[in-house]
């Protein structure tokens, strides 16, 4: 059953092993280009001495909704034993490799020439310039929140939230805040509208105007994302809604 849940309220469930817990959600990392969610960052508890460490989505077996709990395919002695997490961000395509080595996992970018073998890390970046991280296509939720929306014709509000579709494990919309102030407006915007993500100057490119995306029926986090709403939303933009 198709399932919609903000990164808001999936960051507060908690990891279950098939034998204790491992710890709280805290973020994810997705691909700006379709948008699947790559892992989830989890922040263990005293088990493990507080660390962060990561989970693929085709690792989770179910979600309690009622429970706030997501029931993963994995024991806690395989955790305890994974390649440590990096602090730089997200995670470099070297610790990636030993990552899916260390879980005999076949690679999500798998024969893409893009992501073929290369150098473990990235080149050291000087202090007057960014510089564009190994695979700037892998980002952080966590990152993300914040920056500003970019419209066809100005700018318009900031990313508030992610909102994530099951099955598939997608980020399926952004919740942007429209409005400068505390009390602005939210609205949806689906990834699929999106045409880039720029890491250096914090903006989402939005394919569309200004006034569209103000106009737009506005998104009640305390609510159920509907079907009526979503045909809406997509109606108001003059695009077709398409359930897979």
């Amino acid at each position: 059953m198709r399932q919609l849940r903000s990164m808001r309220d999936l960051s507060g469930y908690t990891l279950h092993a098939r034998d204790g817990d491992i710890g709280k959600v805290r973020e994810i990392y997705f691909d700006d280009q379709n948008w699947k969610v790559r892992y989830f960052v989890v922040r263990t508890g005293g088990w493990l001495l507080g660390r962060d460490v990561l989970i693929l989505p085709e690792m989770i077996d179910k979600v309690d909704e009622d429970d706030g709990r997501i029931d993963v395919k994995l024991n806690r002695e395989q955790i305890r034993h994974c390649p440590p997490t990096e602090n730089q961000f997200p995670v470099s395509r070297h610790y990636e490799r030993e990552f899916y080595r260390y879980y005999d996992w076949e690679p999500y970018w798998g024969a893409d020439p893009l992501f073929g073998p290369g150098p473990g890390m990235p080149p050291l970046a000087t202090d007057d310039e960014p510089h564009e991280p190994e695979h700037p296509h892998l980002r952080s939720s966590a990152e993300v929140t914040g920056y500003g929306i970019r419209a066809q014709d100005g700018e318009l509000g900031t990313v508030r939230d992610f909102i994530i579709e099951d099955p598939g494990w997608t980020v399926r919309y952004l919740d942007v805040a429209t409005g400068k102030w505390l009390f602005g407006k939210d609205v949806l915007m689906a990834c699929a509208w999106i045409e880039g993500v720029d890491w250096s100057d914090k903006n989402v490119a939005i394919a569309l105007t200004r006034e569209a995306i103000e106009t737009a029926p506005a998104y009640d986090a305390s609510q159920v994302i509907s079907r009526e709403y979503e045909i809406e939303l997509y109606k108001h933009y003059g695009m077709r809604f398409e359930n897979d």
